[in-house]
């Protein structure tokens, strides 16, 4: 699945479309600590967050994922959002809780 049809199957809001239609989901990672992304989370991983801020980009590009999604509700920077398009970054958003998210998330993943 790829994170525009992940988009699509949650009614996700799509900020950024990035490379979303050319990558494959591998994994879910929760955190709002960048420096723990950094180090733990994998390559192709959908990483759900609620850090709506222009470094959130940086650390999703060092660390491969396939997506951001921004979790709670949480706003996205205009500048997030600009960062993301131009990094190529896939960029999506949720009013759901992050453990909510992650959980709907597994569920299409093993159907």
């Amino acid at each position: 699945m790829t994170p525009i049809q992940l988009a699509e199957a949650l009614q996700l809001k799509v900020v950024t479309k990035g490379d979303g239609d050319g990558r494959q989901i591998d994994g879910i990672f929760c955190c709002d600590l960048l420096s723990i992304v950094m180090g733990k989370a994998k390559s192709d991983a959908v990483w759900i967050t609620v850090m709506s801020n222009i470094n959130t980009v940086a650390v999703a590009v060092l660390s491969d994922v396939s997506c951001v999604i921004i979790s709670e509700g949480s706003p996205v920077e205009e500048e997030m959002a600009k960062k993301a398009e131009q990094q190529g970054v896939c960029l999506l958003q949720s009013d759901l809780p992050s453990f909510e998210l992650s959980l709907a998330i597994y569920r299409l993943m093993q159907s």
